[in-house]
């Protein structure tokens, strides 16, 4: 129905005047509001209007809006750049722009330690971070049962467990994936990240690693929990392999033997071996001698808690290029190591670590000086039973020019300066925590050694050290002073 009427035929000149649009509800509303509910719903009927002229301000600024993000107009590699020079505290609340940026920033990521084995399994590890080059699967191929408060930790491996205890004393091996599980998700890993140097994992099969080694051809860097001969057998395809740590046996989570099986193989296969640390692992003189003669590059080996056979310590004389040697929380050296003309001496080694040892056993240290005596640094740190008297038996190595003493409670004054005195190309000397060395001993020869080193760090006694800085106070003396908290939380001494 039109709102004008048609032209009457007695009088065309004449119109009918034009009726009035009946009101809708929408106009009685508008007319009764206020003006600036006018204006919204003015502005809401706005973008229905088809005619190019009629654009409005609300457009304009959506399209303002739009561009607001100026990084749109930046590449993902110039981006990548600015966002890589950022400090490392800056990369989560970088990675909460947007989904661009969120992206970005997981191409920067390197290292990663993995806590759930689902985001390995799943494909999303991959997705998320493509360029990892160090991963961490330790903690994810653990079981830890829901909200647990009981945290049980080693030097090692930790993890999250019940308030049950374990009748084999083995809470690792109960708490585990299986080993199918974790060669599923290394074949993955390996598939995804061709660019991985360094590869730390547990209970994984010589099939999983095997995937790892023919993937991943830059991988450099491999540490094993619960590894055993067989698994060895994988990572003998591992041609770049130069940093390499062999986790057997740990007390109270997992039991697993390294042998002189596996040791040979390692050597055969792993000739560009340069650090090598066996924990908890057994063998003899035949393992530790194919080491030697295999891994020609050799320059780093540590023992931790070792459960070698009697002899092993004749065999590191061929390694030639040895440079350090680190014994770890070992409960024995070596109890029968051979006579003195079997055991040989490392001629390139120039550091000689030893810390949480039992030195208890006269033969066994010696035979350790013995085979050292080309050494430069020694440092001793938290070993039991290292007397005066075992602690001459370091005086073979004359060319000792670092030596660092700390919690040593069996040697004393006199039992330092029979050694060091003779040590003519010393140059510092650290001694700390050692209760049974006093500053009332020194003699005037030593002092005049004291003279002449280049650095000296003298803190043999610690109760002496902190009876000085407390002269005067009153403290540390019976019927000295005592304190008192008053109402302003202030400490009082009562007289």
């Amino acid at each position: 129905m039109s709102f004008v009427e048609e032209k009457s035929n007695t009088n065309p000149n004449s119109i009918t005047p034009k009726k009035k649009r009946t009101p809708s509800w929408s106009d009685l509303w508008l007319n009764n509001t206020t003006k600036p509910l006018k204006h919204v719903v003015f502005t809401m009927q706005l973008p229905s209007l088809s005619s190019h002229k009629d654009t409005t301000k609300t457009e304009t600024l959506i399209r303002n809006f739009s561009n607001i993000d100026r990084t749109r107009l930046l590449s993902d590699e110039l981006l990548l750049q600015i966002l890589s020079k950022l400090p490392d505290s800056q990369r989560n609340p970088n990675s909460l722009v947007c989904k661009r940026w969120l992206n970005l920033q997981g191409r920067l990521v390197r290292s990663l330690k993995v806590l759930d084995w689902d985001f390995v399994e799943s494909g999303r590890l991959i997705l998320r971070f493509p360029n990892l080059t160090h991963v961490d699967l330790v903690n994810a191929c653990l079981i830890s049962p829901q909200n647990s408060v009981i945290l049980l930790s080693h030097r090692l491996v930790s993890m999250h467990i019940g308030s049950g205890f374990s009748q084999n004393w083995r809470i690792c091996e109960e708490n585990m994936l299986s080993g199918e599980m974790i060669d599923t998700g290394l074949r993955a890993l390996a598939s995804g990240c061709p660019n991985l140097r360094k590869l730390v994992v547990i209970g994984a099969s010589e099939l999983g690693l095997l995937s790892a080694a023919e993937d991943c051809l830059t991988l450099q860097e491999l540490e094993l929990h619960r590894c055993n001969d067989n698994v060895l057998r994988g990572i003998a395809a591992c041609e770049n392999l130069q940093i390499l740590k062999l986790v057997g046996n740990v007390d109270g989570f997992y039991g697993s033997l390294v042998t002189d099986i596996g040791l040979t193989i390692l050597a055969q296969g792993c000739k560009r071996l340069v650090k090598l640390e066996l924990s908890g692992c057994e063998g003899s003189f035949d393992g530790i001698k194919a080491i030697g003669q295999c891994c020609q590059m050799l320059e780093e080996l540590t023992l931790c808690d070792h459960m070698m056979d009697d002899g092993w310590l004749a065999a590191l004389s061929y390694s030639e290029n040895l440079k350090t040697l680190r014994l770890l929380s070992c409960k024995k050296i070596d109890l029968c190591p051979g006579p003195d003309d079997y055991l040989g001496c490392c001629p390139a080694l120039e550091r000689l670590h030893l810390r949480k040892c039992q030195l208890r056993d006269k033969k066994s240290v010696r035979a350790m000086f013995r085979v050292c005596e080309a050494v430069r640094d020694i440092v001793i740190q938290d070993c039991w039973g290292l007397d005066n008297d075992r602690f001459s038996l370091s005086s073979v190595c004359r060319r000792v020019k670092y030596l660092s003493l700390e919690a040593c409670s069996l040697l004393t004054t006199e039992g330092l300066e029979s050694v060091i005195l003779n040590w003519k190309e010393l140059q510092n000397l650290s001694v700390v925590s050692c209760k049974n060395i006093k500053d009332i001993e020194v003699s005037t020869a030593l002092a005049t050694l004291f003279s002449t080193l280049k650095e000296l760090k003298w803190r043999p006694d610690t109760k002496s050290l902190l009876a000085s800085s407390l002269v005067g106070t009153g403290m540390g003396k019976r019927g000295g002073k005592v304190f008192k908290k008053t109402r302003g939380q202030q400490w009082l001494p009562i007289d």
